[in-house]
């Protein structure tokens, strides 16, 4: 028997918006996009008439969330809302594929996740870049054990946004944003880290803002991470032009990352380094030879979400995935505020577990003075050069 489409309401008309629904509109044959949701009803109906799809704008999305045609929804809303849009999604009976980061504290993931099992739908969160072939390689390289025992990581999440960046009225604040570079632009990086490497045993860090006065929140973060084998030196940063982004992994026999590259050395008699060609062409080899991706990106994502749903895959990013994520998050920045090593997991009673924690105990960088409700008409918006090349 033939199964229905399923409907997709989009909360949120932001500039992510359009590339959900755009992935959405390449599985025609599975789901069909009914309605976008957003205060300001206009932009759901720009949305709607330039992408050309069959479906009503809601200005509240809970009047959505009552139609019996919609049965999933993506949530593209700012990151404070993620959680309450989540919970509403999932108490009216649908599936649910929330935006980064999935909620700003770890009590609010333990709520979406507790619904969802209580709903039986899925709690999908996006990680759209587990979906690039140079990642999917690089896990499956380590998972073979192809470099030896990994000695050391560098992991540099680095990006560029102008002063502006921060005039939209949810950005830059503790409150609505739930952090700055850290929780929106390496949360990223974090998420592979913790896909490929699993949860450290304990965080360090710094943070600062150095170039953003219209944002609370930090610009620029460096963080230690510490595993039982192995530290992970990780930059995240949203003032460096280049944007150069890169996750390296450095074992006892090579040194592989994305941007895909390997070399290797060996010792001369002195202990000096020299090229093992013959390694590296045996781990160059191997990455050849795995399979690339049909699908990349969101797109890849949101098909796995549709056939989860329609029992047909197993959802790789779901929210437990999700929450690891965010509790790294969240011990960057207690190690930040407290101003040392925090170990995980952090506990149901710390201020850093709860919803609303961050916001009652970080220091404002800068006071928000300019606040906009749209910026007008640009040039879509860039996820990342270097991510998943």
């Amino acid at each position: 028997m033939e199964q229905k489409k399923i409907g997709i309401a989009i909360l949120g008309a932001g500039a992510i918006a359009e590339v959900h629904i755009k992935a959405y509109q390449a599985y025609p044959e599975l789901c069909e996009v009914r309605a976008v949701c957003d205060l300001f009803p206009e932009k759901a109906e720009e949305l709607i008439n330039r992408l050309g799809i069959p479906a009503k704008a809601y200005k509240d999305y809970r009047d959505a969330l009552q139609r019996e045609d919609i049965d999933a929804v993506s949530i593209c809303l700012p990151p404070s809302a993620h959680p309450a849009a989540a919970l509403d999604a999932l108490g009216a009976g649908k599936h649910v594929l929330t935006e980064k980061p999935m909620a700003g504290s770890l009590e609010e993931c333990d709520a979406m996740i507790a619904a969802a099992e209580k709903s039986g739908k899925l709690l999908g969160a996006v990680a759209q870049n587990r979906y690039k072939t140079p990642h999917q390689k690089l896990k499956r390289l380590l998972e073979e054990n192809a470099i030896g025992p990994i000695r050391f990581a560098t992991v540099n999440s680095l990006w560029w946004r102008g002063e502006n960046y921060y005039d939209i009225w949810w950005r830059g604040t503790w409150e609505k944003e739930t952090g700055g570079c850290v929780t929106n632009h390496a949360v990223h990086h974090i998420d592979l880290l913790q896909w490929m490497l699993g949860m450290p045993r304990s965080v360090s860090a710094v943070i600062s803002n150095v170039g953003h006065s219209n944002s609370e929140c930090e610009d620029v973060a460096v963080a230690v991470l510490r595993y039982p084998e192995t530290l992970v030196q990780l930059t995240a940063s949203i003032v460096n032009h280049n944007e150069a982004q890169e996750i390296l992994f450095h074992g006892e026999k090579a040194s592989v990352g994305v941007p895909w590259q390997v070399t290797a050395s060996k010792a001369q008699p002195n202990g000096f380094p020299e090229p093992d060609e013959e390694t590296r062409e045996q781990i160059q080899k191997r990455y050849d030879e795995l399979p690339e991706l049909k699908t990349e990106g969101h797109p890849a994502e949101i098909e796995n979400f549709l056939r989860s749903i329609r029992g047909e895959e197993t959802l790789l990013i779901d929210g437990k995935q999700g929450r690891n994520t965010i509790e790294l998050i969240a011990a960057i920045y207690k190690s930040a505020y407290t101003g040392r090593e925090v170990e995980l997991p952090l506990s149901e009673d710390d201020v850093f577990y709860r919803k609303g924690g961050l916001a009652s105990v970080m220091p404002h960088f800068h006071e928000k003075k300019k606040s906009i409700d749209n910026f007008a008409p640009s040039k879509p918006i860039t996820l990342g050069r270097d991510v998943g090349k």
